[in-house]
């Protein structure tokens, strides 16, 4: 998909506009924030090996009282964090069934009649799927900030903007800074 759908881009946008991405970015810190805005916390764990063997490299498990996202832990630490950020976009939106094309989604996640949310990472073919992962590329996008540990500076900065370029938006200019898993 080279040019994301105008409406899908806006949904992510609306999610984005709510947020607060500090610079440097840190994973833990915007966890901290959504868990405080929805009143519960948000625990990361590496998935059981059970589970990455099966296929699934994300998981979120949604509860009245907490939301557990599991990720690959046979992977890079930005892998990973790009995986937390994919399942925080099942949050974000508000994602509550396996299907991917279910409507009425509450927003606010956790359980439904007694039962957790559970939502795991295989694919991209459904709408909550491809929701959840343009909001985890656009939050890495907005939050990158390429310094010495990333190689030569101005490669970085010409690979980014490519990249915001062919997802349909300009970067914005900001200053320099280290962020990490």
């Amino acid at each position: 998909m080279r040019h994301p759908q105008p409406s899908l881009r806006k949904r992510c946008e609306a999610i984005l506009g709510r947020l607060e991405l500090a610079h440097p970015f840190s994973l833990d810190g915007l966890c901290d924030r959504i868990a405080e805005q929805r009143g519960r916390p948000i625990r990361l764990h590496p998935l059981p090996k059970e589970a990455a063997e099966s296929g699934v490299c994300g998981l979120w498990v949604g509860t009245d009282s907490v939301d557990y996202v599991f990720y690959e832990a046979q992977t890079t630490p930005l892998h990973q964090e790009h995986i937390v950020l994919h399942e925080i976009g099942h949050i974000l939106f508000g994602h509550n069934s396996l299907d991917g094309e279910a409507e009425g989604a509450t927003g606010a996640g956790g359980e439904e009649g007694g039962v957790p949310v559970i939502l795991g990472r295989t694919n991209y073919t459904t709408r909550q799927e491809q929701e959840a992962e343009m909001l985890a590329s656009m939050i890495r996008i907005r939050t990158a900030t390429p310094g010495p540990h990333h190689g030569d500076a101005d490669e970085a900065r010409t690979t980014l903007a490519r990249l915001e370029s062919a997802m349909g938006y300009e970067r914005q200019r900001r200053g320099h800074g280290r962020h990490g898993f």
